[in-house]
């Protein structure tokens, strides 16, 4: 990719650091003086190397894993009115996450998240032995069963958020937290919704400096 660009590397840094400080596409064309197509080009560059590079983690998560699963896109289905539960009445897009404490975070779009669908991307994604928390979602039932003999869950029902200071899901949910914040300033995102989520997992909890020596590197071999 670089070999084949008409733009100087210093060029390319620089869009690369824009890109990791999180400015748009619009106003990075304005600072670099660049065309906006240009600019879009090369951010869709970063995000397809980003998605590939994210994807072909395969080691299992191991030690302490944190599950939950969050949902994104429109709030609920024309015409209905019944109290809303977990994927009932929404059109939202399911994606379930694992979290590695103190390590990194994987994610996963998945058609629900029901009990089946979950275990299986927790049997593929997480070591047979690590402590695994969650809530008290009925999706994570039987996890003992299958080989987890060490499962903890706190009951959002009954608003308990922690227990003895480890059983929580805190750090997953601060990354919902964070992935929502960031699509919300595309105003939410319609297109190309898994190169976005892969983005968020890749930057979560890196500083800019870290992403752009990262990115300059994957980008070189692409």
């Amino acid at each position: 990719m670089l070999r084949n660009s008409k733009l100087a590397d210093h060029y390319i840094k620089k869009i690369i650091q824009c890109f990791c400080i999180d400015i748009p596409a619009s106003k990075t064309a304005l600072l670099l003086g660049k065309n906006r197509n240009t600019i879009n080009r090369w951010y869709g560059i970063f995000r397809q190397v980003i998605y590939r590079h994210q994807t072909a983690l395969k080691d299992k998560l191991l030690g302490r894993v944190e599950v939950d699963e969050s949902y994104f896109g429109a709030k609920r289905h024309r015409g209905y009115h019944g109290k809303l539960k977990r994927g009932r009445g929404t059109l939202k897009q399911p994606v379930f996450g694992v979290f590695e404490r103190d390590g990194r975070v994987y994610t996963e779009i998945v058609p629900d998240c029901k009990r089946l669908t979950l275990q299986a991307v927790i049997l593929g994604k997480v070591s047979i032995e690590s402590v695994i928390y969650s809530d008290g979602w009925r999706g994570y039932n039987g996890l003992v069963d299958v080989g987890y003999s060490k499962h903890f869950r706190v009951s959002h029902g009954d608003n308990e958020f922690a227990r003895d200071g480890h059983c929580h899901i805190n750090g997953i949910e601060s990354f919902w937290s964070f992935t929502k914040r960031r699509l919300a300033k595309f105003n939410g995102v319609s297109v190309n919704f898994e190169l976005h989520l892969k983005e968020s997992e890749w930057r979560w909890k890196k500083q800019p400096d870290e992403l752009a020596n990262e990115l300059w590197q994957l980008i070189r071999y692409y």
